[in-house]
């Protein structure tokens, strides 16, 4: 990808080195953390989940829990705007998306709000609870905010075979359409669905294929700004086939169990980021923005 402008997000919360501790638990916001997408710890939490639940995604599920009672904390936030490469990296991603749905926003007549990207390792708090860095990246709509261990990236490229610089960008983006899900309404239809006794699995799966599709739009804009380099398209479907639910059943229990799926096939993750990327259009994504 090419950044030659250097610009970074003002957005940027860096925890990394920062002590996870036990103390008043504050801000608790609504909503379980969206969009985990682990691969660092996940075969570990995939045979907990097994012997605990009987199933490998047991403990994998897309929604989390809405928050953790029990009182861990963590400590104060470190600078923002870190300039250590990986880190650097994500900013200028993330600056990317800004501009990107600030435009599209302002095309439905709304206002975007920034989400906030927090850098952490091994661990984290947030207003969904406290979380390990074997989830992967994911999103907390209590309090807007992504969530990433930069060492995700190392296992995306080493343990499931997708490398390069898009790739890491179409998981940022991705988590950023989880934020735009929720600002445009999505999570309330999906609560309403739930409550209508609608399967929590084939809501998490449109979740996360949505965010697959609104990750595309992204792309769509990035590469008319120039910042796609040849073989980027190639690395963001070869990220989203990775990570699609049957390859990582078959890696990790040697069977397929569609029912059980929870962020769709790796086909569908390919599909629906290509959907957004060819099109541009948050409507292909199954959202009105109205």
């Amino acid at each position: 990808m090419r950044f030659d402008e250097g610009e970074t997000s003002s957005n940027v919360e860096d925890r990394r080195g920062m002590r996870a501790g036990f103390g008043g638990f504050g801000g608790l916001g609504g909503g379980g953390r969206i969009g985990g997408l682990g691969v660092g710890g996940l075969l570990v939490l995939m045979l907990l989940g097994y012997f605990m639940t009987g199933n490998p995604l047991g403990l994998l599920g897309g929604g989390g829990d809405p928050g953790d009672e029990s009182g861990l904390t963590t400590q104060p936030a470190g600078g923002s705007n870190p300039s250590d490469p990986g880190a650097k990296f994500v900013s200028e991603v993330l600056k990317d998306t800004e501009k990107t749905w600030d435009q599209l926003f302002t095309a439905m007549n709304r206002s975007y709000s920034y989400p906030k990207l927090v850098l952490f390792d091994d661990q984290v708090n947030s207003a969904c609870g406290f979380t390990s860095a074997a989830v992967g990246p994911f999103y907390c709509p209590g309090d807007h905010k992504v969530y990433i261990d930069l060492s995700f990236f190392r296992d995306l490229d080493q343990r499931f075979g997708a490398p390069g610089d898009f790739a890491q960008a179409y998981v940022v983006a991705h988590e950023v359409g989880h934020h735009v899900q929720n600002l445009l309404g999505e999570f309330d239809r999906a609560a309403q669905q739930r409550s209508s006794g609608a399967s929590a699995n084939a809501i998490s799966v449109r979740q996360e294929l949505q965010a697959d599709c609104l990750a595309g739009v992204w792309g769509h804009y990035a590469a008319q700004r120039g910042r796609l380099d040849p073989g980027d398209l190639q690395e963001g479907l070869t990220a989203a086939a990775a990570i699609g639910d049957d390859r990582i059943q078959r890696q990790t229990q040697g069977q397929v169990t569609p029912e059980t799926f929870t962020h769709g096939s790796s086909a569908d993750r390919v599909n629906s980021f290509k959907q957004g990327f060819d099109t541009g259009q948050v409507s292909s994504c199954g959202i009105s923005g109205r």
